[in-house]
């Protein structure tokens, strides 16, 4: 049995993941191949953070069966590769939506500060090879900053605690939370609109309350934010674009 998937995060997490090239249609392509207990079948999958395809194998498939699978859908993966987001770098004169809305990253060597926020526009300054490293810094940095007082804010609500924020480049989730109240979220985050932000933060916090996705769960987030659909369908829609900037 075999399966195809889309674009977006999920899928197997469990097992040691493979790296490496393959060529595909006389194109080199990043390959991932990842052995899955869970699986039953060969499954294809585009996760759209980056241009490469995943491979997963049930336990005991043969590799071999794999490969020929992948070669067999070259066509379907080019074409899928071919649909994703262009990449948009961090170098002078790329726009971003910081908090949702369009900025514009500039080069400004001089200031003191490495970074800063005028208006619609992000200031960088130092060295030109530096710039894209500042600004993902900078982005890091300001993600944090917008999200530990809304979850520490959250928290509140439910009589909780949060422990520790840390910010993060998750690729397969948007945020996390580990015994104790210690709450992991994708600096990604802080280019999406403040809505989406909320509702994650609040997906989380509800997590010290509620570890599971019971209805008793979904109330406590609904308790914390005001519309949580309206946020997961962001996140369906336009969360692989999220993952093309930088």
């Amino acid at each position: 049995m075999f399966a195809l998937a889309g674009q977006g995060a999920g899928g197997y997490q469990e097992g040691m993941a493979d790296n490496r090239t393959i060529e595909l249609g006389g194109r080199e392509v990043a390959l991932v191949v990842r052995r899955s207990k869970q699986a039953r079948r060969l499954a294809l999958r585009i996760p759209g953070h980056d241009d490469s395809v995943e491979l997963v194998l049930p336990a005991r498939a043969p590799e071999s069966d794999g490969l020929a699978f992948l070669q067999s859908r070259a066509g379907w993966v080019l074409e899928r590769l071919d649909r994703l987001p262009r990449r948009i770098p961090f170098v002078h004169g790329a726009e971003l939506p910081l908090g949702g809305t369009p900025h514009t990253l500039l080069f400004f060597p001089g200031m003191r500060a490495p970074v800063t926020l005028a208006g619609p526009e992000i200031l960088v300054s130092g060295r030109p090879e530096h710039m894209a490293r500042r600004a993902g810094d900078w982005l890091r940095a300001e993600a944090k900053r917008r999200i530990a007082p809304l979850a520490d804010e959250k928290a509140a609500v439910i009589g909780a605690r949060v422990a520790r924020v840390t910010i993060r480049d998750q690729k397969s989730r948007w945020g996390s939370c580990a015994p104790g109240g210690r709450l992991s979220f994708s600096w990604r985050l802080v280019l999406a609109p403040p809505s989406v932000m909320d509702y994650v933060v609040a997906h989380e916090v509800a997590h010290i309350a509620e570890a599971n996705h019971s209805p008793a769960f979904w109330r406590v987030v609904d308790r914390l934010t005001a519309d949580r659909r309206a946020g997961r369908a962001w996140l369906r829609r336009h969360g692989v674009q999220l993952h093309r900037y930088g």
